[in-house]
C-alpha cells in the first residue's frame, strides 16, 4: 500500500513541475547578434519587478481554475530607453525571470487562488551606437 502513495507523491510532483518550470523565463525582445562597429558602447542592467496576477473572476476557490491578468505590464521598452534612443540600439535582449514566483506561489494559496504575488527579475542589455 506504502508504494501506491508513493508512486501518486511521485507522480504529483512529475506533474508539478511540468506545469511550473517552462514559465521560468520570458524573453520580451532578442536581436539577432550583428557585428559592433567602432565605438560602439555596451549597456545592460537587471531590476527587480511586480508580477503580480489577479483572477479575472475574483471569487475564492473558482479563482484556482480562471485565467489571471498581469496587475503591473512588463514593457521591452521601458528598460530599454535606459539605455538611449532605441533607434541606436543593436543587440537588444530583455529577459524576465520568473523564478521566484515559484515560492511565492503560497500568496496564491492563502488568497484563495484570487491574487498571486510575484517577484520577477527584469534583466535587458543592447550595444549602444553612436
Amino acid at each position: 500500500m506504502k508504494h501506491i502513495t508513493l508512486r501518486s507523491k511521485l507522480s504529483l510532483l512529475i506533474l508539478s513541475a511540468i506545469l511550473v518550470l517552462p514559465g521560468c523565463a520570458q524573453n520580451l525582445v532578442k536581436d539577432d547578434t550583428r557585428n559592433s562597429s567602432a565605438g560602439t558602447s555596451h549597456c545592460s542592467g537587471s531590476e527587480w519587478v511586480d508580477d503580480s496576477t489577479l483572477a479575472v473572476m475574483p471569487i475564492p476557490v473558482v479563482a484556482f481554475f480562471m485565467p489571471h491578468t498581469d496587475l503591473n505590464d512588463i514593457k521591452a521598452d521601458d528598460y530599454l530607453k535606459r539605455c538611449g534612443d532605441s533607434a541606436k540600439l543593436v543587440n537588444r535582449e530583455v529577459d524576465v525571470g520568473h523564478g521566484a514566483c515559484i515560492p511565492a506561489a503560497l500568496t496564491r494559496v492563502l488568497t484563495l487562488g484570487i491574487w498571486q504575488w510575484c517577484p520577477a527579475s527584469v534583466s535587458w542589455e543592447a550595444d549602444v551606437q553612436p
